[in-house]
This record gives C-alpha cells, structure tokens and sequence, in this order.
C-alpha cells in the first residue's frame, strides 16, 4: 500500500487514515492558496461595482436625473459591463442598475443617470 502524501508538500503523512496534511501550517497554506484564486475574481468584481455606484453617485448629486456623454463615464473609470440588475420599463427601455444607481443607454453615446428610491424603501 503507497504511503499518503500530504497534499501541500508531498511529504508523508503519519497518522489518521483520513489525515490529508502533514501539518497545520501545510494545511493553512494550502487551503489559503485555493480559496485566494476564488477570492480574486469576487474580489475584482465587487470593486469595479463599487467603483460604479461611487460614480453614478457623484454625477447624480442631488439631482434627479441626469445625462452625461459615454466618454465622461469611462474617464472616470466606469466600465458598463458592470451591474447588478436591470429593469425593463412598459416602454420597453432597458434601465441597468448598480445597487439603487441606474443608466439607461441613449442616443449620440450619451447615459440617463437615475436614482430608484424605491429600493432604499424595500430594504428599511
């Protein structure tokens, strides 16, 4: 019967039959090391929708809403890829969403930036 190797090191491992490291700190690393790469795409993905939201937000203000060209948009770092929902209107305009911050694309490379209020309503 071949001996177990630990799944970090490939030193042999000594012990439970269901012992899979031959150390804590084997362990650690190894589980460190699988979950970072799962971790970096979260990561990436949840900084560029803050990234988002944090810009739809400072050209909205306290405005209700308003138009801004697409290259003023990706000056600023915003990357339309990004969103977490879209809402389909009865006009049949498609409004994509970061968190409660909306764009709805227009003509001539220019952007509707709207707030939904009932949003921050459902979640209180």
């Amino acid at each position: 019967m071949k001996e177990k190797e630990c799944l970090e090191c490939l030193a042999p491992i000594k012990g439970r039959s269901d012992k899979r490291f031959c150390n804590d700190a084997c362990r650690s690393s190894y589980n460190n090391r699988r979950n970072t790469d799962e971790s970096n795409i979260v990561r990436k993905i949840n900084r560029q929708l803050y990234k988002n939201r944090k810009i739809l937000a400072g050209l909205l203000r306290d405005e209700k809403m308003v138009q801004v060209n697409e290259d003023r948009l990706l000056t600023l770092g915003f990357d339309k890829e990004y969103h977490t929902h879209n809402l389909l209107t009865s006009k049949g305009q498609t409004y994509y969403f970061v968190y409660e911050y909306g764009f709805l694309p227009l003509e001539k490379q220019r952007y509707l930036i709207v707030k939904n209020k009932n949003l921050l309503n459902e979640t209180e």
